[in-house]
């Protein structure tokens, strides 16, 4: 299953969604701070939107301290990218959390420090609000419109 870790991140620092999701269960349930919950092709689509934004532009993810035991495993990455406008250079450190099924992941647990998160990619705003309860749930309401529209495009 290392190799599995190994071949999802590989494939998202070089913006190749259809690899990650190829690691991905047709099940699989995704979970972090930005989106809520996601599941089955809402999930993959949402790695076909990221790598999508984020071509062409400065865009890096690192990964280490990875750890399988059974039908579990971890690891931590790190990812730089450009976010927002005006665009600026956000760097987000993330401890990821696996259950695998099928030798495929089945369950993926993205956790980062939201309000960290907000300072670097919103700065004074993201400061002040980022670490409230109201910048998340209007933030994971953000993120799945865009995800919705992604989505929605893809199959025209």
């Amino acid at each position: 299953m290392e190799d599995l870790i190994i071949s999802f991140y590989t494939a998202f620092n070089n913006l190749n969604p259809e690899g990650m999701v190829a690691c991905y269960h047709p099940e699989v349930t995704f979970h972090d701070p930005a989106f809520g919950t996601l599941k089955g092709e809402r999930a993959k689509n949402m790695w076909r939107m990221l790598c999508k934004s984020q071509q062409g532009k400065a865009f890096k993810v690192q990964y280490s301290n990875i750890k399988v035991e059974g039908n579990e495993g971890s690891c931590d990455w790190n990812v730089s990218y450009i976010f927002g406008k005006p665009e600026k250079q956000v760097v987000n450190r993330v401890h990821a959390v696996f259950e695998f099924k099928d030798g495929l992941i089945y369950k993926h647990t993205d956790e980062f420090d939201l309000h960290k998160w907000a300072k670097l990619a919103m700065g004074f705003k993201g400061s002040l609000l980022g670490g409230t309860a109201y910048f998340k749930t209007k933030f994971q309401y953000k993120t799945n419109a865009k995800l919705d529209a992604f989505i929605k495009k893809q199959q025209v």
